[in-house]
């Protein structure tokens, strides 16, 4: 089985939890490594940081950079506007969510417990993790999606993995997020709150990053999942 590049942290020694984390658009494995470092979860834990592939990205002008999938247009006020499952990289973003799937499945074979496993991602990694999460065939430990929206929602009607159902879903948004608009991140919680997915909504006042209250917020959040789970 042939994985994405990618880096490995363990916070301490036998760990029986996995964190596989994505970056955003442009970014590469790197960059969340620092906040892993700086959280303090009160078990040992695998992060696991994923390369995405090199491709050409539609939006900037077919400029080659790590991506998840491709963007096609931009929406006339700046930002990403998406009306239908036609402006979205369907391909890419199955191709992604392959991928992701394979790291899963390395951490079962390491003997990790589907429950133990936890996604998390930032803007397009984000959104490629609730896509994946949402129809893995066996329920993970939960989902963190920063400032992000769900990708393809007409489909997850018909594709959702019935153990989904149950997951839980941290999602975060900044206030002032230029890039992928505040609405469509809130709009998308709202639709799988609709679907009764167990989810945990936070808005800050930060544009299209992360912020300290934002990292002790998700800290709390995986504690009180890792101590349930141990």
């Amino acid at each position: 089985m042939t994985l994405l590049p990618h880096i490995t942290f363990d916070t301490g020694k036998h760990p029986q939890h996995s964190i596989i984390w994505l970056h955003g658009l442009g970014a590469d494995g790197e960059d969340f490594l620092p906040i892993a470092e700086e959280m303090r979860l009160p078990v040992p834990v695998r992060y696991i940081f994923p390369h995405a592939p090199m491709r050409p990205v539609t939006l900037n002008g077919g400029f080659v950079m790590r991506a998840w999938y491709d963007i096609y247009a931009a929406a006339p006020s700046g930002g990403l506007a998406l009306e239908s499952e036609r402006q979205q990289d369907e391909a890419g973003i199955r191709s992604s969510q392959a991928e992701i799937e394979k790291l899963i499945a390395q951490e079962r074979q390491r003997g990790v417990k589907p429950r133990n496993i936890y996604l998390a991602g930032f803007s397009q990694g984000g959104a490629i993790v609730l896509h994946t999460g949402l129809r893995h065939s066996e329920q993970l430990g939960g989902v963190v999606a920063l400032s992000t929206y769900l990708p393809l929602s007409a489909s997850l009607a018909h594709e959702a993995a019935g153990t989904a159902r149950h997951m839980p879903i941290f999602m975060a948004h900044g206030r002032s997020d230029p890039i992928i608009p505040f609405a469509l991140g809130r709009a998308s919680a709202q639709q799988l709150r609709e679907s009764e997915h167990p989810l945990e909504w936070h808005e800050y006042a930060m544009p299209h990053s992360v912020c300290q209250e934002e990292v002790r917020d998700i800290e709390h959040w995986l504690t009180q999942r890792v101590i349930g789970d141990s």
